[in-house]
């Protein structure tokens, strides 16, 4: 009763446009009435939860993010990737994904990717000619590399939740990024061929000075993710020392290169990231105590049991794992998703064989995919905003992306494991 009334509870609330801290706080009352528990015990659940080391990673990143964000950080990497494939049709937009991959790994935010992206892309695309809404769809669709691509806040929960290897968790989707991102641009070069009128950019000439112009410009950017993962990768720091670097980095190129930010607004920046901090700490403090309650009440079991009533064939378990994922994505953030879905789902997909890592790379295509899926669909509404084109004519486009790119994506990583275990593996001894 406990289970279910949560459950119901949840999705109700969710789906009235309530806050999910909210909604995760309405079901402790509910567990604390039906259960005779106190709500005084919650607290100490929470706080125990909530301190860890490894989740100030996630606040450092959000302010290191912000500050890229606000700093002019991404306008020369969206020129870097004009330059290459700019000259072609459809190269624009093609651009525009991979500004979307590389950014995500400087931001590991899904919408600060879209934010930054979305506005530096969509008017240059608009002035070329390409359609509005499919251009922004595209964007929309890409802007969940930011949680694939590490760094990325989700794999660092992931990671302390399921007591894994962070390292392991970042580069398991990377495989499954670059399909991704390939799957993006093929689907849309295919869908451009019947615009005509699609201005093409010039390629500089002579190129190689150019490149080497934009180059020097792009270069303090491209070097960010070469420190992060650099250091992380080679052991010299961790990922919440990385995330410490990533602002003290970032702070100066954005006042003293780019010019993006003054000290001014870059206070300014740091108070807007802190109050989003904010919220999202309340929000994992809430659903750790929510998760906890749950597991206590045997919802990993009654999860499992209910599976395995269904089928016991491991393909039909692991669809079933998939359907409900997108699901809990289409309803919640990837955060707030991954927290509630982790330890109720990990076990059922251990029973049939497959690897904490694996399904890391697993549960974040899933939820990067329900986070532009139709009906509630958070990052579609924001790319409406960012991009300036009505949700209306970016629906049809987005759902073609999510056929033709995000599902065979998700397919692949889910059934065939050496795409997410192939990397960590031969970069990270067991």
């Amino acid at each position: 009763m406990i289970i279910t009334g949560s459950l119901i509870i949840v999705c109700v609330m969710l789906l009235l446009g309530v806050s999910v801290y909210v909604a995760f706080g309405s079901v402790l009352i509910f567990i604390a009435l039906v259960g005779d528990q106190s709500i005084s015990g919650y607290l100490p659940t929470g706080a125990t939860g909530i301190r860890s080391l490894v989740l100030l990673a996630i606040p450092l990143f959000m302010i290191a993010g912000g500050i890229m964000e606000k700093g002019r950080i991404a306008a020369p990497l969206v020129s870097l990737a004009e330059m290459f494939i700019g000259h072609v049709k459809g190269g624009l937009s093609a651009a525009g994904v991979l500004a979307c991959g590389i950014f995500g790994s400087i931001s590991g935010s899904a919408n600060a990717t879209l934010t930054c992206i979305g506005g530096i892309m969509m008017p240059h695309l608009k002035k070329a000619n390409y359609p509005a809404g499919q251009s922004a769809a595209l964007i929309v669709s890409a802007s969940p590399l930011g949680l694939l691509i590490p760094p990325s806040s989700s794999h660092i929960l992931y990671g302390w939740i399921a007591q894994q290897h962070v390292l392991k968790c970042f580069l398991s989707t990377v495989i499954p990024a670059i399909i991704l991102i390939t799957l993006l641009i093929i689907t849309n070069q295919f869908m451009l061929r019947k615009y005509d009128n699609i201005q093409l950019r010039e390629r500089p000439s002579p190129f190689m000075p150019a490149l080497l112009g934009q180059g020097r410009l792009a270069g303090p950017a491209l070097m960010m993710p070469v420190i992060i993962l650099g250091g992380i990768y080679g052991g010299i720091m961790t990922p919440t020392e990385a995330a410490g670097i990533a602002v003290v980095y970032a702070i100066p190129i954005a006042i003293y290169f780019y010019r993006g930010l003054t000290w001014r607004t870059l206070a300014q920046t740091i108070q807007t990231s802190g109050v989003t901090i904010g919220v999202v700490m309340v929000m994992i403090f809430m659903v750790l105590i929510v998760s906890d309650n749950l597991i206590a009440q045997g919802a990993p079991q009654l999860a499992k049991d209910m599976v395995y009533s269904v089928s016991d064939n491991p393909i039909v378990i692991l669809l079933m794992i998939n359907v409900v994922m997108i699901l809990i994505g289409m309803l919640m953030d990837d955060i707030s998703g991954l927290l509630l879905a982790t330890p109720i789902l990990l076990p059922i997909a251990q029973s049939v064989g497959v690897d904490p890592i694996h399904f890391a790379a697993i549960i974040g295509v899933n939820l990067g995919m329900a986070n532009i899926t139709p009906p509630t669909a958070p990052l579609l509404y924001l790319g409406a905003q960012i991009c300036d084109v009505p949700v209306s004519r970016m629906l049809w486009p987005t759902l073609v992306f999510i056929v033709f790119a995000w599902l065979p994506t998700l397919m692949l990583t889910t059934f065939v494991p050496e795409l997410a275990l192939w990397l960590p593996d031969l970069l990270i001894s067991r």
